[in-house]
């Protein structure tokens, strides 16, 4: 049967390999992870979830927000073209031909002789 040698006479004496080394940090690890310090740390961990939850709210509210944008830039797209189509609309109803066009069923028609002014004199 091996000699266990105890951790103090190996730091002392052989250089630490690195699976004592990890197993040492597992412990020192799990020292710092102890039901007391986590008591201890209680305020700091409260702290920190709030932080995350606010966190989180934030991203949602933000991706929130960007959709309503997305939505109000894709009605702002449709009023453009709209607006578009009614002023090319109106340019067009203001053209001569089309003016004589919409007179026509009401027996109107264009003016043959310049216009001539009326005078009264007493």
């Amino acid at each position: 049967m091996k000699k266990q040698k105890s951790t103090a006479a190996i730091t002392a004496n052989e250089p630490i390999t690195p699976a004592q080394r990890i197993r040492a940090d597992w412990k020192l690890i799990m020292q710092k992870l102890s039901y007391k310090q986590v008591l201890t740390n209680i305020p700091y961990l409260s702290f920190v979830a709030l932080l995350a939850m606010i966190y989180i709210g934030n991203s949602h509210r933000a991706v929130e927000i960007q959709r309503e944008l997305n939505k109000k830039q894709q009605e702002l797209k449709e009023l453009r073209w709209r607006y578009m189509d009614i002023k090319t609309q109106l340019m067009n109803a203001g053209m001569e031909t089309q003016i004589i066009q919409s007179g026509a069923p009401y027996g109107l028609k264009p003016l043959s002789l310049p216009p001539y002014s009326i005078e009264i004199t007493h």
